[in-house]
């Protein structure tokens, strides 16, 4: 897009910014409505007993654990096939729609209630976020080519669109699901993101050609610009036949490994019924692939020049300790809610029941408010120009308001009440849009520590919120529950955890990579969240084997333990990360 054209476009404003950007934190905050919405009720519906009010499925937390597991890591993998797709053949906005009317098919597939409907709804899950997740921060990016000093507050304020949507997608559809059915609140999730694709593709006259698809030309002459920023002596290094042989290996050991943990332990189909020197076929088989996956990376980072090769290096050693964040901090999908679930007193009733509903008022309705406001000045600057895109918005607020009205009348009318182990859930949008602005303050600071020490503390702060746990639930007996304060803080430290470690992570990709490397480089950033979400479901499966043998509090220190010791590696490292960085800071 030309200067112009860019020029007019920051002439319609909300808040200072592009109204444009509104409708893309709109848009994400539907789509984070619908996934959290589900994720939130996913481990809860299949281990759910099959008798009583609300029946599931009855499984147990393992084989819950592994379905999860292959879902989880494979929404990291398809993304990075879809910026591909969206970068050299349909474009950005395109790829929005088009993955957005896929989810909205899986979640559609989700309230038809049915196994087969189930698998097949999780699939589509898959590939639509495959379509949507990164192309929604590269129409974000395009926009703000010409206005870089704007970029940090519009990223602040998608960002926050992020966890309003997870907050009430995690609120309203475990409401739905618990007083209504697991198939409402798997629909709920579904009528958003319908609505968010109707509101975005309708408000396409505000972005003129952002979104659509580079020519050739542009994304060569961006390249080259980058290189001659970055490293002038940097020289192309193409993917060799081997290297792209190594890759197709690697990638189909990892998926068919990924597809034998669910087949293996649910349908009793292993796909590798063999052992090699004592050694189970599906673990020799993974062990072979990351070899030849680790061979690929270190031959190509061989053919770089030492500053380049040496950045890269310090990118995937950040990568490998992500692995370890996130294989704890993704407890919050699977063992954290069987925890809220079966271990927490929930019980309210009297005073207590008041003072809750009071602050989930609060909490509901506030941000309510703050987001209906930012609506109507959108409708005011939009409303010639895109008339349906706010009439579709108006309409899903409503239906927002709604269903919240309904349901804090519902609790207030109770003399008795359990809280939704669903609920714990929002916690952490909750204190991540309460803290965002402190920590961000933080490393504007005097105080802002290096790149390592940030990992490090982001570690060790959210095995802190494990290590509450494991005192909390210390020397509990079967049938006894420990207090939901416990669980509240560790959803706290878990939060500023993440504030610690999440943005810097992929803020250092975007630093230290080459411009031609950057999508890949994000790829095998992506892959090591991946591996962390897909080992987070595995041992988050094991909550009930490590409590039966062990004792609750075990389980919460392993995750108390593997990863201070990370961080404690990582802050340790600093002296050679710095090295490896080459000044970049």
């Amino acid at each position: 897009m030309n200067q112009d054209t860019q020029d007019n476009f920051f002439k319609s404003t909300v808040l200072g910014h592009p109204a444009g950007l509104f409708v893309l934190f709109f848009t994400e905050m539907w789509e984070r409505f619908s996934f959290y919405g589900m994720r939130v009720l996913l481990i809860l519906f299949l281990t759910a007993s099959v008798s009583g009010v609300n029946p599931g499925w009855g499984w147990n937390a393992e084989n819950a654990g592994a379905l999860y597991g292959t879902y989880a890591l494979l929404l990291y993998i398809t993304p990075i096939f879809g910026g591909i797709i969206a970068d050299r053949y349909i474009g950005y906005s395109w790829a929005v729609v088009v993955g957005s009317i896929i989810m909205t098919l899986g979640h559609v597939a989700m309230f038809l209630d049915t196994p087969f409907m189930l698998y097949l709804g999780l699939g589509l899950l898959v590939i639509g976020t495959g379509f949507f997740k990164p192309n929604m921060t590269s129409i974000l990016s395009e926009m703000y080519k010409a206005f870089p000093e704007k970029k940090d507050g519009a990223y602040t304020i998608f960002y926050m669109g992020v966890n309003a949507g997870a907050f009430f997608g995690m609120m309203l559809c475990g409401y739905l699901a618990s007083n209504l059915g697991w198939r409402w609140g798997f629909g709920l999730a579904g009528v958003f993101m319908l609505l968010g694709t109707l509101q975005f593709w309708m408000a396409k006259p505000l972005f003129g050609g952002i979104g659509d698809v580079p020519s050739k030309e542009k994304r060569e002459a961006a390249v080259a610009k980058s290189r001659l920023l970055n490293d002038p002596d940097d020289k192309p290094n193409p993917f060799t036949t081997i290297d792209y042989a190594l890759i197709v290996f690697s990638t189909v050991i990892g998926l068919l490994y990924a597809f034998n943990d669910p087949l293996s332990k649910i349908g009793g189909i292993n796909l590798f019924p063999f052992t090699v020197n004592g050694l189970d076929g599906s673990i020799f088989v993974i062990l072979v692939g990351l070899l030849l996956f680790l061979y690929l990376v270190i031959s190509r980072l061989l053919r770089y020049t030492t500053v380049v090769r040496d950045r890269m290096i310090a990118v995937i050693v950040f990568a490998f300790f992500t692995i370890f964040f996130w294989m704890s901090f993704e407890q919050a999908a699977s063992s954290l809610v069987l925890f809220a679930r079966d271990n927490v007193d929930r019980s309210l009733e009297g005073t207590s029941l008041t003072v809750f509903n009071s602050i989930n008022t609060l909490l509901t309705v506030v941000p309510l408010i703050i987001i209906s406001v930012v609506l109507f000045l959108l409708a005011k600057q939009t409303w010639k120009k895109i008339t349906i895109s706010n009439i579709v918005l108006a309409i899903t607020f409503l239906m927002v308001w709604g269903i919240s009205i309904w349901m804090l009348n519902n609790e207030f009318s109770k003399e008795a009440s359990e809280i939704d182990p669903s609920w714990f859930s929002i916690l952490n949008s909750f204190f991540i849009i309460a803290l965002a602005s402190t920590v961000s303050k933080l490393w504007d600071s005097k105080y802002n520590p290096p790149a390592s020490a940030k990992y490090g503390l982001g570690l060790i702060i959210m095995a802190i919120g494990f290590g509450l746990l494991a005192y909390g639930s210390y020397g509990i007996s079967t049938g006894v529950k420990v207090s939901m304060i416990w669980l509240v803080l560790a959803y706290l430290f878990h939060t500023i955890g993440e504030l610690f470690l999440s943005p810097v992570g992929l803020s250092y990709v975007s630093k230290l990579v080459p411009a031609r490397m950057v999508a890949f480089m994000f790829g095998m950033w992506y892959l090591a969240i991946a591996i962390g979400s897909k080992l987070a479901a595995v041992l988050g499966g094991q909550i009930e084997n490590i409590t039966n043998t062990y004792s609750l509090s075990t389980f919460f220190l392993i995750f108390t333990v593997v990863p201070s010791v990370a961080g404690l590696i990582v802050i340790a490292l600093n002296p050679l990360m710095k090295k490896l960085m080459h000044g970049v800071k």
